[in-house]
């Protein structure tokens, strides 16, 4: 149970960690305003916690048993199955988010738009995959901690943290993407 709860607090600080690298890269499209030491600063903890979060929950998963049959709580089954894709998902698609700005400015000078263009995509679905992690495991870790017993309070702040992750993928998108396009769509 260490393990558990180790695990959902480095998912909820890495939550936390987010949400600031989120405002500081939407400041920065936005603004049109770079520096790489704020980058650092908001982006290699958000990283680092998220590494470390996603190394407990393997281990949490490989080595416990941890679940139901698949037929007994359908919903809760989905929010897991959701919870595992996104979380399966987020490294291939880190590795594109990470290199996407050299991807982007190489395909620029070669005059490849479709190239720029499948990776506003690969942006935009990494976006979502991120925030559907979020948004389906967030009060899984407050019940994880004890902070959280209750299914109402649990399905009242789940659709608060959708409706905020919701306007933290729609800010995001919009921002990055259009950013990006006014720096490599020419």
């Amino acid at each position: 149970m260490k393990l558990k709860k180790l695990n959902a607090s480095l998912g909820l600080l890495s939550v936390l960690a987010m949400l600031l690298h989120i405002a500081y890269s939407v400041y920065a499209y936005l603004t049109m305003y770079y520096n790489p030491v704020l980058k650092t600063a908001f982006s290699l903890p958000f990283i680092i916690l998220v590494c470390l979060h996603a190394v407990c929950g393997m281990t949490i998963m490989f080595t416990q048993k941890d679940g139901t049959k698949a037929d007994l709580y359908p919903e809760m089954n989905m929010r897991t199955v959701l919870q595992r894709v996104s979380a399966a998902l987020i490294f291939p698609l880190l590795i594109l988010h990470i290199k996407t700005f050299s991807i982007m400015q190489s395909a620029a000078e070669k005059g490849a738009t479709a190239l720029i263009v499948l990776m506003f995509i690969a942006e935009l679905v990494f976006f979502a995959v991120v925030i559907t992690h979020i948004a389906v495991s967030f009060t899984n870790g407050f019940i994880t901690l004890g902070f959280l017993s209750s299914r109402k309070t649990q399905k009242t702040i789940d659709r608060a943290v959708y409706i905020l992750c919701a306007l933290a993928f729609v800010i995001s998108a919009y921002a990055v993407i259009k950013g990006q396009a006014a720096m490599f769509l020419h």
